[in-house]
């Protein structure tokens, strides 16, 4: 059977016992790939004609665009074209298990923690990919991204401790320096995009905050002058965490700017009244030409992907990894 891959143009063909992502591995078919097992969404990509079984790889912002597959999950059953993501932006990160260890474990806010592992070997990852986490063994892991970035002599997560969950309740006594951790990763797809030349909008809800700073930090320090605007929402002053680093960041690089949203104040300076979606209507008219990266509740990034595409953002330019809650 035979594929045309779009938009690189590139005609390969493929036998119905291999999957996808070997015939683009094979045929030197430029795309990003990690885990290899279909968890961390990474080589996903389009069928725009044709049939492809495997699992859907299409949240609620995708699902309207057209089919979404995971191209190491997906088998060819027809004559198909396929398009892949942005190919000058291939990630090829393996991912590992590695174990880790506890240096620093700290409040950041009344319920968020700052957790710094140092990993036994080398690690590497993009700006704004996530990891598994695994505690202890029984119900024990969690996904958390990295808030930092490679050069980093350890890896930073920003953990929310809720009261009543099944893992983040016990942290707090549980945790200590010199504890153990397993980790695996890395994974997903809301990495920075390095070649883009033009603006950046980073919308971020609750520890959301993380993989936005990954992405923000990674852009800067590289030295990238694409104009960036973090847009980081909670309800109340009291849920904001981090605002010292964005306004060192903010006084260290000049294209770098960032507004605090809160919804439930009466207060209005120094803040902007209303939801990050709110913002994005009233301060962002034109959105053609960004990229934008998303991360918060799910409820939030439908929403901001949404007011974003109603600003002439392109969905396929709007990255966000899905976090769903689990018994936290």
């Amino acid at each position: 059977m035979d594929i045309l891959v779009k938009p690189i143009n590139k005609a390969i063909s493929v036998s119905s016992n291999s999957t996808l992502l070997d015939a683009f591995i094979t045929n030197e078919v430029p795309i990003s790939y990690s885990c290899m097992s279909g968890r961390c969404g990474t080589c996903r990509c389009k069928v725009v004609e044709g049939e492809v079984t495997g699992p859907s790889a299409a949240d609620g912002r995708l699902a309207r665009q057209g089919q979404f597959v995971l191209a190491c999950q997906s088998h060819i059953e027809s004559d198909c074209i396929i398009e892949i993501p942005e190919p000058d932006e291939i990630i090829i990160y393996p991912t590992k298990t590695l174990k880790a260890t506890v240096t620093h474990y700290e409040s950041l806010s009344f319920d968020v923690r700052r957790l710094r592992l140092k990993t036994n070997k080398p690690f590497d990852y993009a700006p704004g990919q996530f990891v598994n986490l695994t505690f202890w063994r029984e119900d024990g892991t969690r996904s958390y991204s990295m808030a930092g970035v490679r050069k980093d002599n350890e890896l930073e997560f920003h953990i929310r401790v809720v009261p009543d969950g099944r893992v983040t309740s016990r942290l707090d006594e549980t945790l200590k320096v010199g504890s153990s951790v397993k980790l695996n990763g890395p994974l997903g797809a809301s990495y920075l995009r390095t070649t883009h030349e033009g603006p950046m909008l980073c919308v971020a809800t609750g520890t959301g905050l993380a993989p936005v700073l990954s992405i923000i930090r990674g852009a800067l320090e590289s030295g990238m002058p694409n104009p960036i605007h973090l847009l980081f929402g909670a309800r109340t002053q009291a849920d904001l965490y981090g605002i010292d680093l964005l306004e060192q960041l903010s006084s260290g690089y000049e294209n770098f700017e960032y507004t605090l949203t809160l919804d439930h104040t009466t207060e209005s300076k120094g803040y902007f009244r209303g939801l990050v979606t709110d913002a994005i209507t009233e301060l962002f008219p034109d959105l053609r030409d960004w990229r934008i990266y998303l991360a918060g509740a799910p409820a939030m990034v439908e929403a901001a992907s949404i007011a974003c595409t109603l600003r002439q953002a392109n969905i396929e330019h709007i990255y966000a990894d899905a976090f769903y809650p689990s018994g936290v």
